[in-house]
């Protein structure tokens, strides 16, 4: 049976080495974000459906799947790369940046979960994988909004894995510490000075293949150079 894989929050580097990555091996691949005209080029170069959508908008979720079920299948492998950041000092944040920082990775990240889940629990199989950061264990200074969302969307994860795994469903948490190449452009063989996109997307597609006697739930990546 084709799978089907569903990338939310698709944009130039981790969820365009995954779009590749499942396409050459003849997955159906969705991929969501609020504006989709960035994703043409990819789209054009893989075959991937792209769809708009507001990760933290729980109408936007479930008109994202439903569309989805019908353009290209019920997904088994769904992706969340959604974050949002606001630096800066306790005493100088803004309200409504704090609550969307919050919002789009813990609460966004429940919601196409939940969604993602009701279509795996009925077939007994199925992947979760989110995407975190250091600051998913670790709150950095002037970083407290990000650190809240990331520590949420590992909340969740964990939570999640120890419900699902007994049904049939793997959902598996990275912690991605140091930054990631943007793109292809500009890494030269050799650089590790930052994350590869390409050699991160290897290693959520391990984790997906991996058998039920061997499962993991989370897994930190980081340069070799990144001290941790």
């Amino acid at each position: 049976m084709t799978q089907v894989a569903l990338i939310v929050g698709a944009g130039a580097g981790l969820s365009a080495s995954l779009t590749r990555k499942l396409a050459a091996r003849g997955a159906k691949v969705a991929l969501a974000a609020r504006t989709t005209d960035k994703l043409a080029d990819l789209v054009a170069e893989t075959g991937a459906r792209a769809y708009a959508c507001d990760a933290a908008d729980p109408k936007s979720v479930d008109a994202l799947f439903t569309a989805v079920d019908a353009d290209l299948g019920e997904p088994d492998l769904v992706v969340y790369n959604p974050s949002y950041r606001q630096r800066g000092p306790l005493l100088d944040l803004d309200d409504a940046e704090v609550e969307k920082a919050i919002t789009i990775s813990g609460y966004g990240g429940y919601l196409v979960a939940q969604r993602a889940a009701r279509r795996m629990e009925p077939k007994g199989k199925g992947t979760i994988l989110f995407t975190g950061a250091s600051a998913s264990v670790k709150g950095y200074v002037n970083s407290a909004p990000f650190a809240m969302g990331k520590f949420a969307l590992r909340g969740l994860a964990q939570s999640i894995a120890r419900e699902l795994a007994p049904k049939g469903i793997h959902v598996a948490h990275f912690i991605i510490d140091g930054q990631i190449w943007a793109d292809h452009k500009g890494h030269t063989a050799g650089d590790d000075s930052k994350l590869h996109p390409d050699a991160i997307a290897d290693s959520y597609l391990h984790i997906a293949d991996q058998p039920k006697s061997a499962w993991t739930w989370e897994i930190e990546l980081r340069p070799s150079v990144e001290r941790f």
